[in-house]
């Protein structure tokens, strides 16, 4: 049962498949990868998907305990000057939007949110990208739609990330544990059950 297994995937579940998100991520690592099981979802479902998770998930709607790790983030961020402009995507580092081939630069953004940092980089039938960057890192969210080991489609999470010098790397190190053992498992309860109850959701 999904309960009882932590569904965390290795870096090949991302790097093994043709995403396009690879020619334009040479000099990231590969973080996370993290697969939601959507249940009875069929290969056309991913538009499906993106819309349920922006009805009905994100940052605000996480559990307690990951609302708080949230807030002391973004506190230690404002008084620390992690989250200044200067340090954003497009000031201290370029955008993933500057790489883009001519197909992937007239292909839809995406919907900016207000929720999120994350800044949408392109969105395609099957993948997804968006980027933020501060003072520790310029990280990726890559969302693929995939088929299975069970032959039933499911969403899977990568998380790409460049850190900003040995402090980058000292921080990336700091919040794994925080990652793996609180805020991704919150994430996958919000984000499957966006997924069973999407049709309970005012989506587009």
């Amino acid at each position: 049962m999904r309960g009882l297994t932590v569904p965390r995937l290795p870096q090949a579940a991302h790097t093994g498949l043709p995403w396009r998100i690879h020619a334009l991520t040479g000099d990231f690592a590969v973080e996370d990868v993290w697969s939601f099981r959507t249940p009875g979802a069929g290969p056309d479902d991913f538009p499906v998907m993106l819309a349920a998770l922006r009805a009905a998930a994100g940052p605000d709607r996480l559990s307690p305990p990951v609302r708080f790790l949230f807030a002391v983030r973004w506190k230690l961020g404002a008084l620390l000057g992690w989250d200044e402009r200067a340090a954003g995507v497009g000031r201290r580092v370029g955008s993933l939007r500057d790489r883009l081939p001519d197909d992937l630069r007239a292909a839809p953004r995406g919907p900016d949110s207000d929720g999120m940092p994350l800044e949408p980089v392109y969105e395609l039938d099957t993948e997804a990208a968006r980027e933020l960057a501060n003072k520790t890192v310029h990280a990726v969210m890559h969302l693929g739609w995939v088929r299975g080991a069970s032959g039933a489609y499911e969403l899977r999470m990568a998380v790409l990330v460049k850190p900003n010098g040995r402090f980058g790397r000292l921080y990336m190190a700091a919040i794994a544990p925080f990652r793996h053992l609180l805020v991704y498992p919150a994430m996958t309860r919000q984000w499957e059950r966006a997924w069973r109850d999407r049709d309970r959701q005012d989506t587009p």
